[in-house]
């Protein structure tokens, strides 16, 4: 729990490898956690950088962090953004179609290229 008596549902890390940022995040994203989320994809995208997004520690993902990865994508198209998954994060993704939008890719070096 933290002061406010909330636990903290997410982390969100930000990294380089190489020439590409990677942001990371692990936990739940929900209502109570997104900004977190997108205030890292916004600074990192401010300076025109396209991250990879590693989301393989998520354990949820709900609609609000569909909404954050569907402003992302629609921000910087016509590029794609690459996004590491877990099996929890996969799902709402391909259901919601936002896979045509996104790369996803099963592990950190795969997204990279390595």
């Amino acid at each position: 729990m933290t002061e406010s008596g909330i636990s903290r549902l997410l982390t969100v890390s930000r990294d380089s490898a190489g020439d590409v940022t990677v942001v990371s995040a692990a936990g739940e994203i929900d209502i109570l956690s997104a900004a977190a989320l997108r205030e890292a994809l916004d600074e990192v995208t401010a300076d025109h950088d396209l991250p990879v997004i590693d989301l393989s520690a998520v354990e949820f993902m709900g609609s609000v962090g569909l909404s954050v990865l569907l402003e992302l994508a629609d921000r910087v198209r016509p590029q794609r953004v690459r996004v590491v998954v877990s099996k929890h994060v996969r799902r709402p993704i391909e259901v919601t179609g936002l896979d045509k939008l996104l790369v996803l890719y099963d592990s950190l070096p795969e997204a990279l290229g390595r």
